[in-house]
């Protein structure tokens, strides 16, 4: 297994999983929150086509993880998964794209991967994020979230990956010049994750197979990425060399699982 970003935060979100049997090989986009053209263009730096895809999953309905999901969708004949909650808040319900209806908890498989999607709180109709497990290995999904459950520890404990929001620093959301109903919005428990509060989250998982930690989702306004890092690196005990921060306009490159 392996997985790639084609970008991440408020403007658009991607990331690319890829699984292989040794005789096929499965790839599949987790969101999609740019232009059509924008897509094409960032999986070219992988060196993808959208032909290349096997499904498109959808986290929830904000624009920046949907984006042209239905439109590449239809354009390349590909099935789209998500909530129900989700496919009728952006139309996939009634858009002319092969819909496969999610519930959390209960896994599907998508050829060579296996995806559990899991229920978070967030100020969306009905959020999922996703594991994704190739028989050896699990790659932990969480971004767009307002608060810590039991149920998001219990999930994500014993990934070999995990790709995790730290979205903003407190005391920077604080001062900034948003107003103050978004400052609420950010973060309250149905927001998104301050760097503390990822780091608490990391801090209460089963870490011993993690090998990869990506720090996703960043403010491009209220955080840094190395308040990010350091936060992670705090529950780590490293200098914070090991913590990948993803980017708006780059993401991050291709990360193996072996």
């Amino acid at each position: 297994m392996r997985f790639a970003s084609l970008g991440s935060g408020s403007e658009g979100n991607a990331l690319v999983v890829v699984a292989s049997s040794g005789t096929t090989t499965t790839r599949v986009l987790l969101d999609c929150g740019f232009s059509a053209k924008e897509v094409e263009r960032r999986l070219g730096r992988l060196h993808l086509c959208v032909d290349d895809l096997d499904a498109i999953l959808i986290t929830h309905e904000h624009s920046d993880h949907v984006g042209s999901a239905l439109t590449l969708a239809r354009r390349a004949s590909l099935p789209v998964y998500t909530s129900w909650g989700t496919a009728r808040a952006v139309g996939a319900d009634d858009a002319g794209v092969d819909l496969h209806v999610l519930w959390g908890d209960e896994t599907v498989r998508i050829r060579d991967l296996e995806v559990l999607p899991y229920t978070v709180p967030h100020d969306a109709r009905e959020p999922l994020q996703f594991v994704f497990m190739d028989g050896r290995h699990r790659l932990g999904v969480l971004t767009d979230v307002g608060t810590s459950t039991p149920h998001i520890a219990e999930v994500l404990s014993g990934c070999d990956a995990l790709v995790l929001e730290s979205n903003h620093d407190v005391a920077m959301l604080a001062a900034s010049r948003y107003p103050k109903s978004l400052k609420a919005r950010i973060g309250g428990n149905h927001g998104h994750l301050s760097n503390d509060a990822a780091a608490g989250i990391l801090a209460s998982l089963d870490r011993s197979r993690l090998r990869h930690l990506v720090a996703a989702h960043l403010s491009q306004q209220n955080n840094r990425p190395e308040l990010a890092s350091q936060a992670f690196a705090a529950v780590l005990g490293t200098d914070g060399s090991d913590v990948i921060v993803a980017s708006q306009d780059a993401g991050f490159d291709w990360l193996s699982l072996g």
